[in-house]
C-alpha cells in the first residue's frame, strides 16, 4: 500500500510576506508550492493537503466591513468567512497542483472539500483571543482600527508590525474525515480543514451552528492526520529547519527530535506563539495520537533525503 501523507500548506506557501496578495501572486506561489510535492507523488504517497488562510481571511473581514460602511451591504460572520477563503483558496490550489501534474504528466484527481471543524463553544480561547488573520499594520494604524472597530490586536512575534487577533479554539473534530480518507486511498489529491476548517459546534438544540473564530491550520491538519492514520505529516513553513535559540549567535539547527525534547524547548520559550510553537504542539498531537513521524520544513526542501526537523515519539 502507498504511504499517506498530510501536508500542511503554511501562509507563505500562498503569501510571501511583502506581497500585497494579489490573484497572480497567490497563483504564482501556489504552483511553486506544489512543484515540490511531486517528489513525493512521484515516490508513490498519497496525499491531503491543508492549508492556512489567515492573510486571506482577514482580507475578507475588510471587504465586508468596506462593503457595509460604503454600500451598505451586509456583511458576514468569521465562520462564513472561512467557508469563503477555504473555497477561494482550495480553488487555487486545486488547480495549480492539476497544472504542474499536468506538465509532469501525472493523471490524479484533485478535489476540494468544504470542511466544517468542531469545536467547544466554551473554549477560553475566546475569552483571549490570539489567531493574528489580515495584513501588518503600523502601531498607528492598528490603535485607529481598535478605536474604530473594537478589534484587538497583537504585536507580530518578528517585528513586521501589528495585526489583528481572533479567537483560535482547539478543534475537537473533523467533519467528514472518514471520506477524506477513502478518497485519498482510492488515489485522489484531497484538499481539506482550509483554514483549520470552519469552526462549528452543536447548540442546545443539537444543531450545528458556526461561530466566531480561526481554527489553527496545523493543529487542525495534525488532527486529520491522525483520525485517517497518514504514515508522515508535513508541515511546511519559511524555514528549512526548525532552531532553538532562534536568531540568536548560538542558533541551533534541529535535525531530529523526540516529543519529549520538543515539549521541553517549547516550556524553556525557544519557540514564538502565533510562529514556530503551534507548529510543534500541532506535530506532538499527531505523534501522540498514533502518528509515526512529523516533518517541519520548507516546501523546497522536499526533495532533499531526511529534509527538515523530523519529530518522532
Amino acid at each position: 500500500m502507498n504511504k499517506l501523507a498530510v501536508i500542511a500548506f503554511g501562509g507563505n506557501a500562498l503569501i510571501k510576506g511583502d506581497q500585497a496578495g494579489t490573484f497572480d501572486e497567490q497563483e504564482k506561489n501556489v504552483y511553486e508550492t506544489c512543484s515540490n510535492l511531486v517528489y513525493l507523488i512521484e515516490k508513490g504517497y498519497d496525499i491531503v493537503i491543508g492549508h492556512g488562510n489567515g492573510p486571506q481571511v482577514g482580507n475578507v473581514l475588510l471587504q465586508h466591513e468596506a462593503g457595509l460602511n460604503n454600500y451598505k451591504v451586509p456583511k458576514m460572520p468569521l465562520d462564513f468567512c472561512v467557508a469563503e477563503t477555504q473555497g477561494s483558496i482550495g480553488y487555487i490550489i486545486e488547480q495549480q497542483l492539476k497544472n504542474v501534474l499536468l506538465k509532469h504528466n501525472i493523471n490524479k484527481n484533485i478535489v476540494t472539500i468544504v470542511t466544517q471543524v468542531f469545536v467547544d463553544k466554551n473554549d477560553p480561547a475566546f475569552s483571549n483571543p490570539q489567531k493574528p488573520v489580515g495584513p501588518f499594520y503600523s502601531k498607528e494604524e492598528a490603535q485607529k482600527l481598535i478605536d474604530e472597530n473594537g478589534w484587538v490586536f497583537n504585536e507580530d512575534p518578528r517585528k513586521r508590525g501589528w495585526r489583528r487577533v481572533v479567537a483560535s479554539p482547539t478543534p475537537i473534530e473533523i467533519n467528514n474525515s472518514q471520506i477524506v480518507k477513502q478518497l485519498a486511498s482510492e488515489g485522489n489529491i484531497v484538499i481539506t480543514v482550509g483554514g483549520g476548517g470552519i469552526p462549528v459546534f452543536y447548540n442546545d438544540k443539537k444543531e450545528i451552528v458556526g461561530i466566531d473564530a480561526v481554527i489553527d491550520k496545523d493543529l487542525a491538519s495534525a488532527m486529520l492526520a491522525a483520525r485517517i492514520n497518514a504514515d508522515e505529516f508535513y508541515i511546511l513553513t519559511d524555514v528549512p529547519k526548525v532552531c532553538i535559540n532562534f536568531h540568536k549567535p548560538d542558533e541551533i539547527k534541529l535535525d531530529k527530535i523526540t516529543i519529549e525534547e520538543a515539549n521541553r524547548y517549547i516550556q524553556e520559550g525557544h519557540f514564538a506563539e502565533g510562529s514556530m510553537a503551534p507548529k510543534v504542539r500541532a506535530a506532538i498531537n499527531f505523534i501522540v495520537n498514533g502518528g509515526h513521524e512529523t516533518i517541519i520544513t520548507e516546501a523546497k526542501e522536499l526533495q532533499i533525503p531526511n529534509c527538515g526537523t523530523k519529530i518522532v515519539k
